[in-house]
């Protein structure tokens, strides 16, 4: 604990989550801190009290309850909440993310307990940083922020959106054993476009629209440099900002700072590893296939920009490898006679008749990987499945869209419309699929197996920058802990019951990976794994 934390004592440190152990408090603590009497006698060991948590959540209707429960737990003791979610992350994380997490920041002001982080407004321009030293922590090492201007598949909700660097950076802790007083959840609040929001008299945030482009800039450039200042070397993770402003804000800062965008990036990698995955059980390279996405926001472009770079380490030209690549969007395929286009959509655009129809599209590229992130519910219907089959024995099809509503279509849909063939990933976990007696284990193509073993190896090596090529190692990572076993089970991505052995093994590779590339910031030592270990977080008293 703090100094200023290891002074609390009797209810001022029961009321204090990051140090109260409650039940857990030995006899001799509770003498010496002023505890007697405040807490049942019985001494608890930490398996005990995590037996009692278990037990009041199976006793809660649904998952929105449940997400209460555990944020209610947190502030009460933290070290209990990362117990109880690291004995099960499979289990939890659906919980305090997504996709229960969807419903919690659709009522986050209506359910809305305690800060747990910091909200920085328009009107705190001009001191940002002064703002910034209120936090406790001066060892902040990763900060999660956030607008709130697209929020899993809910559109702009504004301070609502707060739930997500939140549960972001509980899973940097579940996941990636990234200590927790390391990290700070933000919410830029800048105002919303959400006018329902707006109008409800317990919403929390600006009552007011988003600033003009040029005032959000000044406003974003003081936050980020006050972030410099006040926390030297700290990682900026962006999550959830709306597509122009994630693609610009990436654009402009990630040569300049350490930052990372896990729509763009920690998608993209995801993304990648399933895809080289699925070319393991074909046998074949990124570079050999043809890709289509069916959406070209933040997401879809940043994995489209990642397959090049991944392309180009194989020996394609850039040239040649955005012309495997088609995207489409709301307003159909990316082509040269469209003038709506952004830069970063421009380099795609191809010199054909235009098209707003998925079906043709897939007719005329003749696809090999079809990629969701689209959003529009049931755009893979069972004809564009069925075309995939006809064009490849095995189609790659990923449907990557959130929440469940939005998926593209599910897993059931596309094993049975491929005849069991397709090689399939989901954004959100189906279940599996048992057809002809045969059962298929669809992947989910999750963050979580990225972003909280780079952040864990991050936190380690501390380096300057994110680049492109540590995001692919990271990738590859992943899809080298998929085993044989698993790939003939149809398995794109390893159990995630695995997910802290899987993060700890690519955070020790990444870290081996930022050495290896002199981005280090502190000196190698002669184990890496055994340094990493020593610094990841291991809830106990």
């Amino acid at each position: 604990m703090t100094s200023q934390k290891s002074m609390l004592r009797g209810m001022a440190l029961l009321n204090d989550g990051d140090v109260n152990h409650g039940t857990g408090f030995t006899l001799e603590e509770r003498k010496a801190l002023g505890l007697e009497g405040l807490i049942p006698p019985h001494v608890e060991t930490l398996d005990r009290q995590m037996e009692r948590s278990l037990h009041h959540i199976e006793l809660k209707p649904d998952d929105l309850e449940r997400y209460i429960y555990l944020n209610s737990l947190v502030d009460r003791n933290e070290t209990l909440f990362y117990k109880v979610l690291r004995s099960d992350p499979a289990r939890f994380v659906p919980i305090i993310y997504a996709p229960t997490l969807a419903r919690a920041c659709k009522l986050f002001s209506h359910i809305y307990r305690r800060p747990r982080g910091m909200y920085i407004t328009l009107d705190m321009k001009g001191r940002i940083a002064d703002v910034l030293r209120n936090w406790p922590e001066s060892d902040v090492r990763t900060i999660c922020v956030t607008t709130g201007g697209r929020i899993l598949g809910l559109g702009d909700i504004g301070v609502n959106g707060m739930g997500i660097p939140i549960g972001k950076l509980q899973l940097y802790t579940v996941c990636g054993s990234v200590p927790p007083r390391s990290l700070l959840p933000i919410q830029l609040d800048i105002g919303t476009t959400n006018a329902a929001l707006r109008a409800d008299p317990l919403y929390l945030g600006a009552r007011r629209e988003p600033p003009p482009i040029e005032e959000l800039d000044e406003f974003v450039e003081e936050f980020v440099q006050a972030v410099q200042d006040v926390f030297p070397g700290c990682c900026l993770h962006f999550e959830d900002w709306k597509g122009t402003d994630a693609l610009r804000y990436l654009a402009k800062y990630r040569d300049r700072v350490l930052c990372y965008n896990d729509d763009i990036q920690g998608t993209a990698a995801v993304t990648l590893a399933g895809l080289v995955t699925a070319l393991r059980v074909k046998k074949e390279k990124l570079s050999e296939q043809r890709y289509l996405f069916l959406g070209a926001g933040s997401s879809g472009l940043g994995t489209a920009d990642m397959l090049v770079s991944a392309m180009k380490l194989e020996g394609l030209t850039e040239e040649q490898a955005c012309e495997r690549i088609t995207l489409m969007d709301v307003d159909g395929l990316l082509e040269t006679s469209r003038t709506d286009l952004l830069p970063e959509q421009q380099r795609f655009a191809k010199e054909v008749a235009p098209t707003t129809d998925l079906l043709t599209t897939i007719k005329h590229t003749r696809p090999t990987v079809l990629i969701g992130v689209s959003t529009c519910g049931g755009a893979f219907n069972q004809a564009v499945i069925k075309e995939m089959a006809t064009l490849n024995e095995r189609p790659i099809i990923f449907s990557l869209s959130l929440p469940e509503t939005n998926v593209e279509c599910t897993a059931e849909q596309a094993y049975t419309w491929s005849e069991g063939r397709a090689l399939f990933a989901g954004g959100i976990q189906f279940p599996n699929v048992e057809l002809d007696g045969k059962v298929f284990y669809p992947g989910q193509a999750n963050n979580f197996y990225i972003f909280p073993g780079l952040g864990l190896a991050v936190y380690a090596t501390h380096p300057e920058i994110i680049t492109d090529e540590l995001i692919i190692e990271a990738a590859k990572s992943l899809t080298d802990q998929v085993d044989e076993v698993a790939l003939e089970r149809g398995r794109l991505f390893p159990p995630q019951t695995d997910i802290i052995d899987v993060s700890m093994t690519s955070a020790v590779r990444l870290a081996e990976f930022i050495f290896d590339k002199g981005m280090a910031r502190v000196d190698r030592p002669n184990d890496i794994r055994a340094w990493i270990e020593k610094l990841a977080y291991d809830p106990h008293y």
